[in-house]
């Protein structure tokens, strides 16, 4: 019996939610809803100008899978966690919080070193423009991957953001493959962005033929299928990846796991800030999975998981997580 039911693999990024008016947000003029990675020393000129005394900002230790390991371990999961962070205040904090959550991270902490930023910037229509700092996540390569951490779990996830570091992520991702086969672990995989398939595609679609499971969004269905729309991908990727997930925002799910198929419709929602929802959706699902729940239930569970997260800020709960869940499912 596998000691973990997911192991997670990605960059550790501390979140900095801000909230701010659209006056403030055009004055930065960013284009509303993207994700860009930027240098430490530009991150830090934002952390700076919005540290003035008027706008609240909310730090919480995540990044895209590893949010999705929380979501499994808060459900009552068995998760790790394979990242890099750095020894300053961030990793710090990154560190205490994982080890509250419960969640194997062995020993990430790199000495002298910047951890990842994320500043989520979330405007009144509830979208979010990110602005990342990899730093020292970036260095996540071949040499810390952890072999009895993947040899000892269910599932491998793989974050999609970790092929943008060809010369060291790219290679930690075939290591991380190459354990779990021969391992029996089985390996899923999310896009994490529409650019990642559409920049990094020899990379990806290499992954992707070593995967048992696909997590993407309606928008990264369509990059990797070269599909005109999310129902037509989802039909596409069957040839592709045995498993896959769709998600397409207020229009559902289209799941297929097991020989079982099914669109799952999504909970209607009043969305105070979409950051984090396919990232609880993934460890959601994978827990659904691990846990005896067929494919449809499970999307169930993880749909009603996704309108709890985007209904307040941030990108994951704090609270009663695993009660939502059982209400869903029941």
């Amino acid at each position: 019996m596998s000691r973990f039911h997911v192991c997670g693999l990605g960059n550790a990024i501390v979140d900095i939610f801000l909230e701010v008016d659209d006056q403030d947000f055009e004055a930065l003029e960013f284009e509303r809803g993207t994700m860009r990675l930027v240098e430490r020393d530009e991150q830090q000129a934002l952390l700076t100008k919005f540290h003035d005394g008027q706008h609240d900002l909310k730090l919480v230790s995540g990044g895209s899978v590893a949010n999705s390991v929380i979501g499994v371990s808060q459900l009552g999961g068995a998760a790790a966690f394979i990242g890099c962070v750095g020894d300053d205040r961030y990793g710090l904090h990154y560190v205490e919080e994982f080890e509250q959550l419960k969640i194997d991270m062995g020993n990430p902490v790199l000495v002298g070193e910047t951890t990842g930023t994320c500043l989520a910037i979330i405007t009144p229509d509830a979208e979010r423009t990110m602005r990342t700092c990899l730093a020292v996540s970036s260095s996540l390569a071949e040499r810390h991957i952890e072999p009895d951490r993947i040899a000892n779990s269910e599932w491998l996830f793989i974050e999609g953001y970790v092929f943008a570091n060809p010369e060291t992520g790219q290679h930690a991702i075939r290591e991380a493959i190459k354990i779990a086969k021969k391992n029996g672990t089985k390996v899923a995989l999310t896009c994490s962005d529409s650019f990642i398939p559409a920049v990094f595609g020899d990379a990806f679609r290499e992954a992707l033929a070593g995967s048992d499971l696909l997590f993407c969004n309606a928008s990264e269905s369509v990059a990797v299928a070269q599909a005109s729309n999310a129902k037509d991908a989802f039909a596409k990727l069957e040839d592709w990846v045995p498993n896959c997930v769709v998600t397409d925002g207020p229009q559902g799910a289209f799941v297929r796991y097991q020989g079982e198929e099914a669109h799952v419709p999504a909970v209607a929602s009043q969305p105070k800030d979409l950051t984090g929802a396919g990232d609880m959706f993934a460890g959601a699902f994978l827990y659904g999975i691990t846990h005896g729940y067929g494919a449809e239930v499970s999307a169930r569970g993880a749909n009603f998981l996704c309108h709890k997260v985007i209904s307040q800020v941030g990108a994951r709960l704090h609270t009663r997580t695993k009660e939502y869940w059982d209400a869903a499912v029941a």
